[in-house]
């Protein structure tokens, strides 16, 4: 059956507009909208086993198209719809950097759920890459309303440690590729500057990539942002010291952050936060590669080309640094930074070779929780595959059985062995990739939970 429901009015009008609660008899699909004009969805099977799961979205740019998700994908909805579980989400009413309506917008739907269907046994969050994001701030600062949460290749970093973290490449390649360019890379007074600042960049680090001093320094600004060189299933995948390829490959990847996150999606936040939250005053760019997993390959890549490293890491030291916007930093704290407090089990998932959002994500979270006390709650599991979010649907429900087991037992069982055996069970086509892993730190962590560490 197919409903379409509007809600039209202001405030909480759910009640006047919405059906009366009840169980569902028949499998239902219910659309509409709330007050603050985000869509939403929702599946709920004829079986309902009383389990709801909120599913919070991933980054949609300004001006794309912006539906209302419920799971992230058909194979996953079709699975757990047969299994009972109800599935919810929303849009969020605005795309971007949208927190400040995510946030509302995916309770609502919630409540909007509760009135038409009653109120769910067990509430579950979960969300992919920046719905991973979306998920920890539920479950952090929302943590009455659900019993545990899934994130998956998350942007669990929070804000400011994205946008600084973003910053560092890209300071690195306009010093090193484009000293006298006059490219802004922060700061932008609208989309249109940001876009062109962007091809700019993109225009010098395509001609450099055709040199080997080039592709050293390309190295070397990928490096700072931990960027794999395997992160897309299409790329051939490097050996252990096949620099050539690997580099090839971050490439890729450094052209991809240029072309959107570093410039557009820059200013769509920096609009919303009031002016530039990112800062590299005081950053110490040669210890920050030293750390990084990526420093044989720029240091071999380097010696190749005949370079001196040191006399590079010597110009990024000298060159004029970005300064944030003290305003724009309290916005961003205050509305995109996690805590790690948890008061219910959280899992997070995460692909080893995510150029988007580097796996070392995670050693943010972990640090900001085990401060937070909170350690003993957080379980972190990791898939060995390139690209951003590449989950099978069968090692997607095997983290969210594996979530659900933790709550049925007070146990957590996140092994890889585990996980692996429920991921076939749930899609015996394809082999399961969880591996033992730990991944290195984060370059520029910033969280509540360490609030001395990181200031501009």
């Amino acid at each position: 059956m197919r409903i379409r429901l509007a809600l039209v009015t202001a405030c909480l009008s759910l009640a006047a507009t919405a059906l009366p609660a009840q169980a569902a008899t028949t499998g239902t699909h219910l659309e509409g909208r709330l007050p603050s004009g985000a869509a939403y969805v929702m599946d709920v099977p004829a079986s309902w086993n009383g389990t709801v799961l909120l599913y919070s979205h991933g980054y949609s740019p300004a001006g794309a198209p912006n539906p209302a998700e419920n799971t992230p994908g058909s194979a996953a909805r079709d699975k757990l719809l047969a299994e009972g579980y109800a599935l919810i989400g929303s849009s969020y009413a605005t795309n971007g950097w949208a927190v400040g309506e995510a946030v509302p917008d995916q309770l609502a739907t919630l409540d909007a759920f509760t009135q038409r269907f009653g109120a769910a046994r067990r509430t579950l969050a979960w969300g992919r890459s920046y719905g991973g994001f979306v998920t920890t701030m539920l479950a952090e600062r929302h943590a009455d309303r659900f019993d545990g949460s899934l994130s998956m290749c998350g942007l669990v970093q929070g804000g400011v440690a994205n946008w600084n973290s973003t910053l560092d490449p890209v300071f690195a390649l306009r010093t090193l590729l484009a000293p006298d360019s006059g490219v802004r890379i922060a700061g932008f007074a609208d989309q249109a500057q940001a876009v062109a600042a962007g091809k700019a960049l993109t225009s010098k680090v395509d001609a450099a990539q055709q040199t080997p001093g080039g592709r050293a320094r390309i190295a070397l600004a990928a490096a700072l942002h931990n960027i794999p060189g395997y992160n897309d299933a299409s790329q051939a995948e490097p050996g252990p010291a096949d620099w050539k390829t690997a580099q090839s490959n971050q490439y890729a990847a450094v052209r991809g952050l240029l072309q959107l996150p570093a410039f557009s999606w820059r200013q769509e936040a920096e609009s919303r936060a009031g002016g530039n939250p990112s800062w590299n005053t005081g950053v110490d760019y040669r210890s920050m590669l030293v750390r990084s997993p990526l420093y044989k390959e720029v240091t071999e890549l380097y010696k190749e080309a005949g370079l001196s490293l040191r006399t590079d890491l010597s110009a990024l030291d000298r060159a004029p640094r970005v300064s944030a916007d003290p305003s724009a930093v309290r916005w961003m704290r205050n509305t995109s930074v996690h805590s790690g407090r948890l008061t219910d089990p959280q899992l997070s998932i995460h692909t080893t070779g995510d150029a988007l959002i580097p796996v070392q994500a995670e050693s943010a979270y972990r640090r900001a929780a085990t401060a937070a006390g909170s350690a003993g709650l957080l379980r972190q599991a990791y898939v060995d595959a390139p690209g951003h979010c590449t989950f099978t649907p069968g090692e997607t429900l095997a983290a969210l059985h594996t979530l659900e087991h933790r709550l049925d037992t007070g146990r957590w069982d996140a092994s890889p062995g585990a996980l692996n055996s429920l991921a076939k069970e749930a899609d015996p086509a394809a082999e399961p990739r969880y591996v033992r892993y730990r991944p290195s730190t984060y370059p520029r962590p910033y969280d509540l939970a360490h609030p001395g560490d990181a200031r501009p």
